[in-house]
Formats: structure tokens, sequence, C-alpha cells
């Protein structure tokens, strides 16, 4: 007789169960050899790092992501995740057998009892984790790669700060200078398109480290604005440690703006949206101009420091 298929999802039906029931995912091994002791020398805990062939094992079929409870299987032993399971339409990718909801406890008790490394091991982060943290603490970690910050364009480009500022100096052909003091003149023949304006940002070096200043045009509601803010090239812990100033004026008139940079971690969308930087209305900056609202001529001067 054929074994008939279990429908069991968690260890109290298995105690009632009276079927055949296989759970185990095929060629599940634990061996010594294919595991092995890590330690951490940045807080992480001894444990239990697993090889390339255990962490295979928790790799879903279908998209190649890790699997997290609840880990399916169909009646032949494949296994997949609970958002590929739906993908499929409830059909094994494997075998095309029917998926039912077997649940495998095996695997999901295999990841339970696993430490492993960070993703970013290679970049600097020296930690381990148990499987089902791992992914929140990489959502996080300070090894991560970093997010392009050009925001003249859409950039899907990532990295480390070296390879980022190469990245926007050859790819972007952003303005590079040295200094922690800067003075830059803007200007606009028709201030009235003000909807998506951005100037090309500019990266300082400064205190070794690299900052990018931000001058663009948008609307805030229903005012058309200017705005101008720097963001930093690291972490925000690191960007804490400096400030700096921008000031910007004509007729004798003068706006000043003091305030923290942000670090890159932060989008360039989530920075303008919560106006954490120098705003002008459309008609100030006009004026800052010269008042015949014919041209838009703003010089912008600014300073970098370090807090001590």
């Amino acid at each position: 007789m054929a074994p008939v298929a279990c429908a069991c999802r968690d260890a109290s039906d298995l105690q009632s169960c009276g079927t055949n029931c296989d759970i185990s995912p095929p060629h599940v091994e634990l061996e010594n050899d294919r595991l092995t002791k890590s330690s951490s020398t940045l807080g992480g805990k001894h444990g239990i790092a697993s090889t390339n062939g255990v962490h295979e094992l928790l790799q879903c079929p279908v998209c190649t992501a890790s699997m997290y409870p609840p880990i399916h299987q169909c009646p032949n032993g494949h296994t997949l995740c609970s958002s590929c399971k739906l993908r499929v339409h409830n059909r094994c990718p494997t075998c095309r057998n029917e998926l039912g909801n077997i649940r495998c406890l095996a695997l999901e008790k295999v990841a339970e009892s696993l430490e492993i490394p960070c993703r970013y091991q290679s970049s600097g982060c020296q930690d381990i984790f148990p499987y089902y943290s791992k992914s929140k603490h990489e959502l996080q970690c300070q090894f991560r790669p970093y997010n392009c910050p050009y925001a003249g364009s859409h950039c899907d480009h990532i990295g480390d700060i070296p390879t980022l500022v190469a990245h926007l100096k050859d790819d972007h052909k952003v303005d590079m200078q040295d200094g922690c003091t800067f003075n830059h003149r803007y200007v606009k023949s028709n201030p009235h398109e003000v909807e998506n304006a951005t100037w090309m940002l500019t990266v300082f070096n400064c205190f070794g480290k690299q900052f990018c200043l931000h001058f663009e045009a948008f609307q805030l509601g229903m005012s058309p604005v200017y705005m101008a803010f720097l963001r930093f090239l690291g972490e925000d812990h690191e960007a804490k440690s400096f400030s700096y100033s921008l000031e910007v004026g004509g007729t004798g008139r003068k706006l000043i703006w003091q305030g923290v940079p942000r670090s890159i971690r932060d989008s360039h969308k989530k920075v303008r949206d919560s106006q954490d930087g120098l705003i002008m209305q459309r008609n100030l900056a006009l004026f800052f101009s010269g008042g015949d609202h014919t041209e838009l001529k703003l010089r912008v001067t600014g300073r970098i420091w370090r807090e001590h």
C-alpha cells in the first residue's frame, strides 16, 4: 500500500498522527565536518556556523532566499518557503505533486539550532547570529553597502564609501572639492519652472571624510521652494560628530541655517521630506536674486566643522 500523505502542521499533531509521516527533508546531514564552531570579536556569540552545504538546504528552490517558518514540503520531501507556496499555486515545483499543508518541522529545527555569519562578513562584520535573527541584523549592519547618493537621476549603484566616491566622480561627473568651506552660485533662467529642478551635487573632502551638498527646487504643498542640505558619506553616529552652516542672501538681507549633516543611510527623499535643511520660498529666493523675478541667481556659502 502506498504511504498516505500526512497533513500534520506542528509537533502536537505528530503525537496523535497514525500515518507514515515523513517530515524530514532529504539528506539533512548534521555531521561535525559540515558544521564548524565560530566566534565573534565584535560582540557576537560563540555558536555553530553552517557550511554552504547545510545553508543550501535552507534556500528556497524557487526564489533562492533563505527559508523561515513555516517551511513547507510536498509528500516527497521537497521544500519551499511559504511565499513561494502561493506563487506555485500549491504545486511542488520539483515533482509537481500537490503540496497540501505539510510543515517541514525537522528543517525548521535545524535552522533554529544554527548560528551563522553575517552576509557582510567579507566587508568587516565579524558577528554571528542565530539563523532566525540574522536577516534582521543585516538590515541594519553597519558594514552593508551604501546606496548611491546622487539625486539628479535614479541610480542603483551600491558599494562602500571609496567605491561610491569614485562612482560619483567617474559616472555622474560630480564636482569634487577639498576643504571645509564652500561658495556656490546657482543660476536658473526660468525660476518659475520649479518642479524637479535638481542641481548637480558637490562632494567635499573634509577632515578625511566626504560630504554631499544638495541644492534643488521642488513643490512643498502649494508653495514652490528651494532647499539646500548636507549629507555625510558614512554612518549616522559618525555624521553626528559634525555640524555645518549654510548662508544665502542678497540686497542687504541674509538667511542662515545651522544643522547636523544627515547620513546617506537616510535617502535623499527622506531628508528632503523632513525639511532638514535651508529652505527658501521662491519669492524670497527671487528677492535675493535682485528682485526682478526674471532669473534666479543665488550664492550659497557654507562651512563644515567637527564637534568636540
